[in-house]
């Protein structure tokens, strides 16, 4: 099944509750252990939602749209203009997190949609990184 042009939708099983794989959304810390080098986060619609990759790399920022604890979290996300830092406008793009309970364990679907043709493989590539990197700090 081919994605629709502008959006990439990955699933990943995680051996851990929702409750725990929430927090790793969702907490400062916990999103540093996975996506960025710094966090600032304020999970509820209209809060803040800005990952700093680290030094010399971009900074993601969007805002947070819904949360449905433990189920469902949707934020927009863009990139603060830099050199270097993709095309997309802070906000201007949607990501929706879906959070299944399967005997414990999380299936967890990313559905990242709204993206220029242009950055779609990109963005790929960058979820395809990082979400092994979400299912190893949930297991440490």
């Amino acid at each position: 099944m081919t994605e629709p042009e502008g959006v990439v939708e990955q699933t990943v099983r995680i051996e851990a509750s929702p409750q725990t794989v929430w927090r790793y959304w969702t907490d400062p810390e916990r999103l540093c252990a996975w996506w960025g080098a710094v966090a600032e986060v304020d999970p509820q619609p209209g809060g803040v939602c800005r990952i700093d990759m680290g030094e010399d790399r971009p900074v993601m920022l969007g805002e947070y749209v819904e949360l449905e604890p433990f189920e469902r979290l949707v934020f927009t996300f863009g990139w603060e203009e830099a050199a270097g830092a993709p095309s997309i406008a802070p906000g201007s793009t949607r990501v929706e997190i879906t959070l299944t309970d399967d005997e414990g364990d999380t299936v967890l679907t990313v559905r990242h949609s709204g993206l220029p043709a242009a950055v779609a493989d990109d963005h790929r590539s960058g979820w395809d990184e990082h979400l092994p990197l979400l299912v190893a700090a949930v297991a440490s």
